[in-house]
Parts: structure tokens; C-alpha cells; sequence
């Protein structure tokens, strides 16, 4: 017999179930969870912090060079990419600067090792990519095609600062004029959601389609630029004191930067997810169980796939009686083989 605690929770689960907006909401945080994604963000945002140095002293070190015919684009370029860690980006500029070689050959050892130094954030990514669709070993990525995702990533992530520059000129430019800068706003939305899209694109293995990463690169690109013009809202209103900007305000600044932004990429990730398999509406109680929570569960188990002559087979009581139920073993297209 129910307690009346459990009485309350099912009530409340059957209202989340019988209406589309909450069960879609509750199962991007049901399968948040099921994937143990918070530890998928950590490690995110470990590779994202160790990564930044290197990345920044690449794109210092590169601009230095390019400084020598055209340091205005240089310098805007570099402050694009500052701008994109609006709270302490400025800190971090006047702490990174250009590695200084007598030779090319130096300056081309030195940019190598940086982008060898680099690569583990869009390891992560990669990894993490393939943990929310639940991927099997047999779909995911050897080394080879792996470390060539990385770089390509590599080239997004400058492609987008290259992107941000054009439309701080742009802005700049046009900055007494409204509507031009609302149609400047409205650029770098799309451009921050085109980058997402690129980047899902790139880390996400093939078997997934183009269209099943769009509506997360959407929201993943209003996230990204809400989360700048927070930045810059509490740079001009809370954040003017020049004593904030410590060793120790810059590392917690730029932790719960690149934190927060992880976060924004895996549960766009998962909204994908969720969209593509049509995961709700999910049980806040079980049993019984829904068939979203079945399908879940089967990509969790056939996930362990190891080898194309292993099979994973999945089945459940079927409403509490000894009657099983199959289910495939093969929720992604060709997981087995």
C-alpha cells in the first residue's frame, strides 16, 4: 500500500507525464542523470581549464606573427577570444604572451606541442558526445579519426573567433545606431548557434545525422550568448572594482566559467538526445515503468557492446508478471553486426 508521500509524488508524476512541456523538461533530467552527465561536465570543464592556457598562448603567439602586417586585426581578434570569458578575459590577456623564437622551426616545434597540449579538450568532447547517445564501441571513433575530430575542433573553435571578431568590428562600427546593432545581436546569436551545430557535428560520431543535432545547437547557442551578456552585465554594473581581479578572483572566475559552459553543451546535447529517441515522458516513480524509461535503459545496457559478434539483449517484466517482453538489441543503427 502507497505512503502518502509516494500518493503525492505519483500525482505530481502523472500531471509531469500528461503534459508534453514538463515530461519533456523531466526527461532531459532523467537522462542528465542516467548518463552520470555531471561527471561528463567535470571532466569537461578539468580539460577546458588545462586547455585554455595553451589554446590562448596558440592564438597570442599566432597573432603575434600576424601582428607584423596588420596589428589591428591582430589586436581585435585577440579581444574577440577575451571577450568570450567576459569577466576575467581581460585579466587573463595581460598574463599570456607570445612565444618569442629565433628561428621558424622553433616557432613550429612550440606551436605543434601547444596543439598536442590542446587536443584533450576535444577528447572530451568527443568522449562525452559518445556517452549521451549511448553509443556501443563498435560506433565509436578509433585514435586515428579521433585526434583528426580534435583538430578539426580545434579549427571550429578559431573559425568561431574569427566570426566574433567580424561582428565586433561591425558593431563598433555601427554603435550609434539601433537597429544595425540589434541586426549585430541578432548575427551573433545565429553565429554562436552555427558554431555549436559545427561542433556537435564534429565530435559526434556519423551514425548520428546532421538534423538530430540542430535543435540542441540551437538552445546550446541562446545559452552561450546569454551567458555573455550576463558577463558583461556584471562587468558595467557589478563587477567595476579592479581589486576582483586577483590571482585567486581569476582562477574561481574562470572555473565557474568553464563550468557553467559545459554544462550548457551537455544538456543541449541531451535535448538532442532526448528529441532524436523520443525519450518522454519518464517515470518520477516506478513501476510501472514507460516505454521512454525502457528505451533508456536499453541504450544504457547495449552501450557495453564491445565487439560486432557480441549482442546485448534487453527485456522486462512486463506489468509486474513473469511475461517478458524483448527489446532490441540494437537501438542505434547498426550496433551490432
Amino acid at each position: 500500500m502507497a505512503n502518502p508521500i509516494e500518493k503525492v509524488v505519483r500525482k505530481i508524476d502523472h500531471f509531469q507525464q500528461s503534459h508534453t512541456p514538463f515530461a519533456f523538461m523531466f526527461a532531459i533530467v532523467k537522462k542528465f542523470g542516467d548518463d552520470q552527465a555531471g561527471a561528463l561536465v567535470s571532466n569537461l570543464a578539468y580539460s577546458g581549464l588545462i586547455s585554455i592556457f595553451p589554446l590562448l598562448l596558440l592564438l597570442v603567439t599566432i597573432l603575434n606573427i600576424v601582428a607584423a602586417k596588420n596589428p589591428h586585426f591582430a589586436q581585435l581578434v585577440l579581444n574577440s577570444a577575451l571577450a568570450q570569458i567576459p569577466i576575467v578575459g581581460s585579466s587573463l590577456g595581460h598574463n599570456i604572451h607570445a612565444l618569442h623564437k629565433s628561428s621558424i622551426i622553433g616557432i613550429v616545434v612550440g606551436v605543434i606541442g601547444l596543439i598536442w597540449g590542446s587536443i584533450g579538450l576535444a577528447q572530451a568532447g568527443v568522449f562525452a558526445m559518445e556517452q549521451v547517445w549511448n553509443l556501443p564501441a563498435t560506433l565509436r571513433p578509433n585514435y586515428i579519426k579521433r585526434l583528426l575530430r580534435s583538430v578539426l575542433f580545434l579549427l571550429a573553435l578559431l573559425l568561431g573567433v574569427i566570426g566574433t571578431s567580424f561582428l565586433a568590428s561591425f558593431a563598433t562600427f555601427a554603435s550609434h545606431s539601433l537597429v544595425v546593432a540589434l541586426v549585430g545581436d541578432i548575427f551573433s546569436v545565429l553565429l554562436n548557434i552555427a558554431i555549436y551545430i559545427l561542433i556537435f557535428r564534429i565530435l559526434t560520431p556519423k551514425v548520428v545525422a546532421l538534423a538530430q543535432l540542430v535543435p540542441g545547437g540551437v538552445v546550446g547557442g541562446i545559452g552561450w550568448t546569454l551567458m555573455q551578456a550576463l558577463g558583461g552585465y556584471l562587468i558595467a554594473h557589478d563587477l567595476k572594482s579592479s581589486a576582483i581581479y586577483g590571482t585567486f578572483a581569476i582562477v574561481l572566475g574562470l572555473i565557474a566559467w568553464i563550468y557553467l559552459g559545459s554544462e550548457i553543451a551537455i544538456y543541449s546535447a541531451e535535448i538532442n538526445v532526448v528529441l532524436a529517441e523520443h525519450l518522454w515522458p519518464r517515470s518520477i516513480v516506478q513501476p510501472p515503468l514507460t516505454s521512454a524509461d525502457k528505451a533508456s535503459i536499453t541504450f544504457q545496457a547495449t552501450q557495453n557492446q564491445r565487439r560486432p559478434e557480441q549482442h546485448v539483449q534487453v527485456w522486462f517484466d512486463k506489468d509486474e508478471k513473469s511475461e517478458k517482453e524483448s527489446s532490441t538489441s540494437e537501438p542505434h543503427a547498426s550496433s551490432t553486426q
